[in-house]
């Protein structure tokens, strides 16, 4: 299945996308998509239900996060081998964890906001994991059991918050509003047989910036969820996005970041697109 949710901020209702690309709406079934629907058997009960036989959405809604009620936004750092290279930082020994705040969530094609004064904006396409199961050390060999799905995410990123100004840690630069699009979809997991055989891209203004697949990752999604349930205790609803390959704006020689009026399209297979515009604080 694919999950989504539509309408205005705030305001968005539950829905799934079927066969033909065509929103169907569930509003009339359960009142949104939250931590407790992602469970396996949640998850069971959705799955049965004629896609055909729900209403039809008109037009094209905005796309909101699809769940609502995410505890926690753990993003994992230099997990490409090529992008550690082209940001002159070693190859991690063990997974690079660091928080967004969940004030930076944003729908998939929402405006990302440029902060007043920042000269470093810059870009990340990024698979994330969707917590469905209470986990807490598990072994790799079943951690993927829990996870519901996977979605597509932007870890928009402020390099001058995050390294001049960031005090050894990361999570200044990013966790500023609108620096968490993700979506369109949550995609359930049994649509996704292997999360390490994705392609996945990122353009600006029409320019190819990031091409790469998940089989490059130095740390895979089993290795990352079990990891993260040894320091912390996994919920449904939680996201770990997984990091991003090379092909970022700082990796450029001179480099290059965003600036108002640029437009960022990114994809992953089978997971979606999103698109987003930079804008000026207002």
């Amino acid at each position: 299945m694919k999950l989504l949710r539509f309408g205005p901020l705030g305001h968005e209702k539950p829905g799934l996308l079927d066969a033909d690309g065509g929103i169907r709406d569930l509003s009339g079934l359960l009142p949104d998509f939250t931590p407790a629907s992602l469970s396996p058997q949640a998850l069971q009960v959705l799955a049965a239900i004629d896609p055909t036989r729900l209403p039809l959405v008109p037009g094209q809604p905005r796309l909101g996060t699809p769940w609502s009620g995410m505890g926690k936004f753990v993003a994992v750092g230099l997990n490409y081998r090529d992008h550690a290279a082209e940001a002159g930082m070693p190859i991690p020994k063990e997974p690079i964890l660091f928080p967004k705040w969940l004030s930076c969530l944003s729908g998939p094609d929402d405006d990302v906001v440029l902060p007043a004064g920042s000269t470093q904006l810059d870009w990340e396409v990024e698979l994330g994991i969707v917590i469905g199961r209470t986990a807490r050390k598990v072994p790799v060999a079943e951690a993927l059991e829990y996870v519901a799905g996977y979605c597509l995410a932007n870890d928009i990123s402020e390099r001058a918050w995050q390294i001049e100004r960031g005090g050894g840690q990361w999570g200044k630069g990013k966790g500023f509003d609108s620096f968490g699009p993700v979506g369109p979809w949550l995609v359930t997991r049994d649509e996704v047989p292997d999360p390490q055989k994705l392609d996945l891209w990122l353009s600006l203004n029409g320019e190819r910036m990031q091409s790469g697949n998940t089989a490059t990752m130095i740390f895979n999604c089993a290795e990352l969820v079990s990891h993260c349930s040894e320091v912390m205790t996994l919920e449904p609803g939680d996201l770990i996005i997984t990091g991003t390959p090379p092909g970022v704006g700082l990796g450029f020689k001179p480099p290059r970041f965003l600036k108002a009026g640029d437009v960022m399209e990114l994809g992953i297979e089978g997971l979606g697109a999103q698109r987003q515009t930079v804008v000026a604080a207002r």
